[in-house]
Parts: C-alpha cells; sequence; structure tokens
C-alpha cells in the first residue's frame, strides 16, 4: 500500500514557514559574504590611495585657520582635544595678532570665511569690547585671538599639555 501524503492545512503552511526561514538564512548568508567582499575592497581601495576623510569638526578646524591666514594671523595652534576624556570641545585653535584691530579682523575672518565654506555661525562671540582676547565659540570648535603679550600671559597651550598640538605660521 502506497503512503499518503498528508496535506492538511496545519502542516502545509509550517511546511511553508520552514522553506521559507532556510531560503532566508541562505540569502543572508549571501548578502553577509558580499558584504565582506564589498567592506575587504573598499578598504584596500582606501589603502591604496591613501584618502583621509574628514569629519564635519574636522572641516570646520580647517575652515577657521584658513580665515585667521587670510588676514595674517600669526602663532597658529590647533589643539586636538580629542581624545581628553572631559574636555569642553574637540579642537582649540589660538592664534595672536599685533593689535587691537587686527584681532578684530581676524575675529570677522574667521566668522566670514566659516559662514562661506559651511554656513555657520558661531554659538557665542566674546571680547570685542577691548578685542584683547577674543572668544568665538562654535560649541565643537573654541577660537582664541590674542593680543601678543595677552596670549604669553595666560598660555592657553599649557593647560592642555596633554592634546595633541599642531603649529602652523609659526614665527
Amino acid at each position: 500500500m502506497a503512503k499518503k501524503k498528508d496535506t492538511t492545512p496545519a502542516k502545509k503552511a509550517v511546511k511553508k514557514t520552514i522553506v521559507k526561514k532556510a531560503t532566508a538564512v541562505k540569502k543572508v548568508k549571501v548578502v553577509k559574504k558580499t558584504a565582506t567582499k564589498v567592506a575587504k575592497v573598499k578598504t584596500e581601495k582606501n589603502v591604496a590611495t591613501k584618502k583621509i576623510i574628514k569629519d564635519a569638526n574636522q572641516l570646520l578646524a580647517d575652515a577657521i585657520v584658513d580665515g585667521i591666514l587670510e588676514v595674517k594671523g600669526r602663532n597658529i595652534s590647533v589643539l586636538n582635544l580629542t581624545n581628553i576624556h572631559n574636555r569642553v570641545c574637540d579642537y582649540f585653535i589660538i592664534c595672536q595678532a599685533d593689535s587691537n584691530t587686527q584681532v578684530n579682523a581676524i575675529a570677522a575672518s574667521v566668522e566670514e570665511t566659516v559662514k562661506k565654506k559651511l554656513g555657520e555661525r558661531p554659538y557665542k562671540k566674546e571680547g570685542f569690547e577691548n578685542s584683547e582676547w577674543i572668544l568665538v565659540d562654535y560649541v565643537t570648535v573654541v577660537v582664541h585671538i590674542f593680543q601678543s603679550q595677552i596670549r604669553n600671559y595666560y598660555n592657553l597651550e599649557s593647560l592642555w599639555a596633554d592634546a595633541e598640538v599642531k603649529q602652523i605660521a609659526f614665527d
């Protein structure tokens, strides 16, 4: 006597689910394999071309430095604070000028350059009254523009001695 196939609706539904799950598992494995291959290829390409991808804070810091250099700011220090645990921001940018007028001009140039390149405005700015030390705060990047004697007095670089320092346009 030939064995009869059991074709009750409940058993058909269970068989369909098992088949669907098995197919889904196979598809996931195939997708994972191709994803890892793509990742390897991308990694190899990045190593070969040595492209450095910058985040928004690095782009902001670069735009600020461009603004400072535009008006001949001197002794620019970019302090990278990202590896410090209790930091107040990601970058401190410190520069100096010789007069009140140049300090104001640097601050205006920084604001204009950042606005033009990135479309951002500072969160807060202070020190325009006497223009000995102007602070322009972009939350993740803070810019300190000093007159020479004031910078030497406060010596902010020593307060953040653990930071990675990049010096630009030093005398």
